[in-house]
């Protein structure tokens, strides 16, 4: 088995542990905000994300992308980082978790369309009914935690958001063809860190406040959800159609649900937790390789999925 098909086997993984780790930073910010605003937080995640890559940009065991892709690095850090930041934290003031959750459960739908029209990635109706199958685990989900509110003005902010990271996760793979994904997570992570700046000037007067707890916080958003968790996304999406990846993201409640149990106490009621399991069954389904389909087509004795469109 050749190097290129090891590192392709790993990428859906590499899919499912950014979602965990971007799944936990609900957690996190939680005591954070107490202290910060959302722009803030935001700042002082991606400053420390850049101080973690900084070492090893100056040392040379990171390769920043050339100079002639930067605008393009640039232009989607400011949309997918700094932007979708602002709206997600923003939107969090006025609306609940739970309406964020759903409109987020969007992002795989949103993120396929993009791809089949800017890449001619080809779904195969497996795949689209796993999505189908995913949304509506991820909606039980949501309704589980009785967390749905109204539909507010602040839920637009939410569907914006929705755009702004199909359109990021999409047009960086072009890209991620011609530069590694640490490098790019690193480039699109100073560029985020600057352009939310103007959102730091109160944070001097602030810092010294703060509390261990929120310290640790800070410092976990900074490094894990944000360096790990973008790093393995880029990864993944370098190695796996956008498409088949973006389904992980319909399993953000359901691993939401799992972390702020383990970690806050918050135990899931039981919408919640069949919710979860058939979220988990329809990602399985969308991005189950064509050969397991095959497997269970004939052990079922159903019709096999064209090879073409898996």
């Amino acid at each position: 088995m050749g190097t290129h098909q090891v590192s392709s086997r790993w990428a859906l993984p590499a899919a499912a542990l950014a979602v965990l780790l971007w799944s936990s930073s609900y957690s996190a910010m939680a005591y954070a905000l107490r202290a910060f605003t959302p722009g803030e937080i935001s700042f002082l995640r991606f400053a420390l994300a850049s101080a973690a890559l900084a070492v090893p940009t100056c040392l040379g065991w990171i390769r920043l992308p050339p100079r002639g892709d930067w605008p393009a690095v640039v232009g989607l850090s400011f949309l997918g980082n700094v932007a979708y930041q602002l709206c997600l934290g923003y939107a969090l003031v006025h609306i609940t978790a739970g309406m964020v959750s759903v409109v987020l459960s969007m992002t795989p739908a949103a993120t396929s369309a993009l791809a089949v029209l800017h890449l001619k990635e080809r779904l195969s109706t497996r795949a689209v009914a796993g999505l189908g199958i995913a949304f509506g685990g991820a909606l039980l989900v949501t309704l589980g935690r009785g967390r749905v509110g109204h539909f507010e003005s602040g839920a637009l902010l939410v569907l914006l958001a929705v755009l702004l990271n199909a359109v990021y996760f999409v047009f960086q793979k072009p890209l991620l063809a011609r530069n590694s994904a640490i490098g790019f997570t690193a480039a699109s992570t100073y560029a985020a860190m600057l352009g939310l700046t103007p959102f730091a000037l109160a944070l001097p007067g602030k810092l010294p406040g703060v509390s261990a707890a929120q310290a640790c916080s800070l410092l976990y958003l900074g490094v894990l959800p944000t360096v790990v968790g973008y790093l393995c996304w880029s990864w993944a999406l370098a190695r796996a159609p956008a498409s088949r990846v973006s389904n992980f993201l319909y399993l953000l409640p359901v691993s939401g649900c799992a972390v702020a149990w383990m970690w806050l106490g918050e135990l899931p009621t039981w919408p919640a937790v069949m919710g979860g399991v058939i979220a988990l069954a329809g990602v399985a389904l969308a991005t189950a390789p064509a050969g397991v389909s095959r497997w269970l087509a004939g052990k079922f004795g159903g019709p096999a999925p064209d090879p073409g469109t898996s």
